[in-house]
């Protein structure tokens, strides 16, 4: 074969560039499966524009997990409904009512309201900040089911995600306050809020686990409500 830099001899002409991996067309996996196909029914749900358009796309990804042998069925969570924030409140519950009757509850938050860094309580924000990444990791990162993210508020923030983080912020709060733990012993403000945090740490794993564990959950996606701002779907 000639070099693709030299003419041929009879033709004058060159000869055609080898042909190249890049230049290969995708074909996708070499073996796919049902979550592969998922996947590309989630792609293609946020490329359509047509409001029922996207519903037919719903209605096939929900028939496809429903497949007898579908690994997805049991695995796979798309929804966010009414009855997965009512699953996140009983595991915030669960959670929470040990540590509404253990007085290390009140030790732990004075030490945070204790330590500070020119006033800003350095510990009590890094605990938050704990409960939040500890959250994301338990829906999103943990190998419990594959969560399914989709309509976030205001594009960005995952509604599962704000829904346990704000149910078991709610569910702590509220029994601190009914339980009378609170304001026990006449705390400082920073020493109230160190309690409900504590609290809240092991309320927001009771609510992760309480909503995805049972898996997906029936009835309506709350997703055409309110929760997704910026979404007219």
């Amino acid at each position: 074969m000639v070099d693709s830099d030299e003419r041929d001899p009879d033709t004058g002409a060159s000869d055609p560039p080898e042909p190249t991996d890049a230049a290969a067309p995708d074909h996708g996996p070499a073996e796919p499966d049902i979550d592969d196909l998922l996947a590309k029914l989630d792609a293609l749900s946020d490329t359509v524009d047509e409001g029922h358009e996207r519903e037919k796309v719903r209605q096939t990804i929900s028939l496809v997990e429903r497949m007898p042998g579908s690994a997805a069925f049991a695995e796979r969570i798309t929804k966010y409904t009414s009855r997965d924030l009512a699953e996140s409140f009983v595991g915030a519950v669960l959670f929470a009512l040990p540590l509404l009757v253990e007085g290390g509850v009140f030790e732990i938050a004075a030490w945070f309201a204790a330590v500070t860094v020119a006033g800003v309580p350095v510990l009590l924000l890094a605990h938050v900040g704990f409960v939040f990444v500890a959250v994301a990791g338990l829906l999103y990162f943990a190998d419990f089911r594959q969560i399914a993210i989709r309509h976030p508020i205001l594009g960005v923030i995952p509604r599962r995600y704000a829904g346990v983080l704000l149910v078991s912020l709610t569910t702590s709060t509220v029994m601190l306050l009914f339980w009378g733990r609170l304001h026990e012993g006449d705390p400082t403000t920073l020493e109230r809020l160190g309690r409900i945090a504590v609290v809240w740490a092991a309320a927001a794993f009771g609510a992760g686990l309480g909503d995805i564990l049972p898996g997906e959950s029936e009835g309506e996606d709350i997703g055409p409500l309110d929760l997704d701002i910026g979404d007219e779907s």
